[in-house]
């Protein structure tokens, strides 16, 4: 990744941390509808800044195959978005980001993340309870 795009990103984070801290120190005062609309705003300039982050750092392909897996599982795609948006702001990217290199990053915190599991403790004797029951 080149230095300029870097730069770019930089200051599109500043400039969404600086959107942020005026509006809490705005809407501490007044009440109303135009906390909401500040709100509505402030998040419509972070998602701009972040699909112009999302756009230097993708090439087309990986952006695509990102798009699809947002809409069968959102929060992994968020999640991915928010590594790869590290990445680049710590200057861990040097290049755009392949496909090859997408699935392998999404490879990566799939197995970093440990999947929920559901252990059912059946008591014992509960069924012989039932069986009793019934030959009434």
């Amino acid at each position: 990744m080149e230095d300029s795009e870097l730069d770019q990103i930089r200051k599109a984070r500043l400039e969404q941390l600086k959107a942020q801290g005026g509006a809490k120190a705005s809407s501490g005062g007044g009440g109303g509808g135009g906390g909401q609309e500040q709100q509505a705003q402030r998040q419509q300039q972070e998602d701009e800044a972040r699909k112009s982050a999302l756009n230097q750092i993708l090439e087309p392909d990986a952006a695509d195959r990102l798009g699809r897996i947002r809409l069968v599982k959102e929060q992994r795609a968020t999640d991915i978005e928010n590594r790869l948006i590290m990445l680049a702001q710590t200057g861990q990217l040097r290049q755009k980001v392949t496909e090859t290199q997408l699935k392998e990053l999404l490879n990566a915190m799939a197995d970093n993340k440990e999947e929920e599991k559901i252990v059912v403790n059946r008591r014992k004797g509960w069924e012989e309870d039932d069986d009793d029951l019934l030959d009434l």
